[in-house]
């Protein structure tokens, strides 16, 4: 029986592939497979008419093709067809749709060959990701798909979906602007979305049974089929999703994407693992997955074949779906040579990150995409949490003060978010407790804010610090932060 661990394995012995052919891609006239898949000796393919259920209709395998590779053609037009593949290197793995599915069926459990041209809405041609000449002046509003509508007094009708980001002219009973129209008001560059690709947790066909942020992947090159109004067709998700791109550019507002190529939610289960098994993750000592995530496992981002696969997944999104940036989820957890060759294919994409970890990995930090690093990182930014628990107090600590919420000897740290984490003469840098050096080259490698996702919203941080301050107070004291992050550099 497998143990799946793997410190027995040199995997820079694989033979690498550097063509950009892979995955299942559909024409008129043929449909061809390619595969990245070294330690096979059996791939099977199989075909399906539906994306869950059913026997398949059609089998075959793929032939060996050198680098590691395995192909085969589908003579005829397949479109709208489902498809598996599964891998036998010994011993016969999981039947998973390839890792570069872009379009999928329900829950993901197969691909679906398709024509993208047919996802492309209305004016899509003339749709370009926005003009940006200075990362320094982005503001970006985090959101989340569902949470961004689904509520019952919106006044929108495509609640917790893709759709509901392109409706016009909504608002609350109370006749407060509601979805697109209260983004415009804002007065932001961007939105930052949390995950938008396809995740495991929220089943597809009862998404409100369960609720999740999307930082738990499942496929990375496909989207939730949870924010769609059809989740059996993958390529209603594709085209909703290029519709909300379409009406945010319209309104002069940024995309950028939360991507999570850290860490998957499955490790021996993954659709990565059941292709070439071990080589997409790191281990320990002991040949286990390693955990810098905190989730159970951790990508190794400096193999030859993880870093392509990162690189190919964000440029098809930045390329598809004209996306304006990336936020990487612990980016402390990417290789320095990554996160540079990932600047280096994405010119004038704005790319963020946050620069730690959630525990230990076996990579050194010398080598990791951390906030030290930051000078080994031109053109990309990491988030500033001395800057955030300086203003609020320690986010871990729901109790502890900051300097909004009249907490003495706060100075510092604040005026080390002011001038955007680089070296002032006028900080006395012993001061700043989490920081004890200037860690940006320059302000825009540096990302200010209050409150994300994680840990409690600022208001009720402020209520748990401060409870007996009155709502005037805390209305005064949210003010605050908001004025010195908006007026800060970064």
């Amino acid at each position: 029986m497998r143990d799946w661990k793997f410190n027995h394995i040199d995997f820079s012995t694989y033979p690498v592939y550097s063509g950009d052919d892979l995955g299942v891609l559909w024409a008129p006239e043929k449909t061809t497979v390619k595969i990245w898949a070294p330690t096979a000796k059996i791939i099977e393919l199989r075909l399906y008419k539906d994306g869950k259920g059913g026997e398949e209709f059609y089998k075959t395998t793929l032939q060996a093709d050198g680098n590691g590779t395995w192909s085969t053609i589908l003579n005829g037009d397949y479109e709208g067809k489902f498809y598996t593949l599964r891998i036998n290197d010994g011993d016969w793995l999981e039947e998973i749709p390839d890792i570069y599915a872009r379009c999928v069926g329900v829950n993901g459990l197969r691909g679906m060959i398709y024509n993208p041209a047919k996802t492309n809405p209305e004016g899509w041609k003339h749709d370009t990701r926005l003009p940006f000449k200075s990362f320094q002046d982005a503001v970006i509003y985090e959101i989340h798909i569902r949470d961004f509508s689904v509520s019952g007094n919106s006044g929108i009708e495509n609640k917790g979906k893709f759709l509901g980001f392109i409706e016009n002219n909504t608002q609350s009973p109370d006749g407060l602007a509601t979805g697109l129209s209260h983004l415009e008001e804002l007065g932001i560059t961007h939105v930052h979305l949390l995950p938008v690709n396809d995740f495991y947790t929220v089943d597809e066909e009862n998404p409100s049974e369960k609720y999740n942020w999307g930082y738990d992947p499942l496929h990375y090159n496909a989207l939730e089929g949870s924010y769609a109004t059809n989740p059996y067709n993958g390529t209603k998700r594709i085209k909703e999703f290029k519709l909300l791109v379409q009406a945010l550019h319209n309104v002069g507002i940024g995309v950028v994407l939360d991507v999570v190529y850290n860490h998957t939610y499955f490790a021996k289960e993954s659709v990565l693992n059941q292709t070439v098994p071990g080589y997409f993750y790191r281990q320990k000592p002991d040949g286990s997955f390693a955990n810098a995530t905190g989730c159970g496992n951790e990508l190794a981002t400096e193999r030859t074949m993880v870093r392509k696969y990162i690189i190919d997944s964000l440029k098809y999104w930045a390329d598809e779906f004209h996306i304006d940036g990336f936020r990487f989820d612990l980016m402390g957890v990417y290789d320095l040579d990554t996160m540079n060759a990932i600047r280096k294919e994405l010119p004038g994409l704005l790319l963020y990150g946050e620069g730690w970890t959630a525990d230990k990995s076996p990579m050194p930090e010398s080598l990791r995409a951390v906030k030290t690093n930051m000078s080994k990182l031109p053109g990309i930014a990491a988030f500033n949490d001395d800057f955030r628990d300086a203003l609020k107090g320690n986010d871990s600590l729901k109790k502890s003060k900051g300097f909004i919420s009249g907490l003495s000897l706060r100075e510092e740290p604040v005026k080390f978010g002011v001038v955007g984490a680089v070296y002032h003469p006028q900080i006395v840098y012993n001061y700043v407790e989490t920081s004890k050096n200037p860690w940006a080259s320059q302000p825009d490698q540096c990302v200010n804010y209050a409150s994300c996702h994680d840990n409690y919203t600022l208001w009720d941080k402020l209520k748990f610090s401060c409870p007996k301050a009155s709502d005037e107070e805390m209305r005064k004291m949210v003010k605050l932060a908001g004025a010195l992050v908006l007026t800060s550099q970064g």
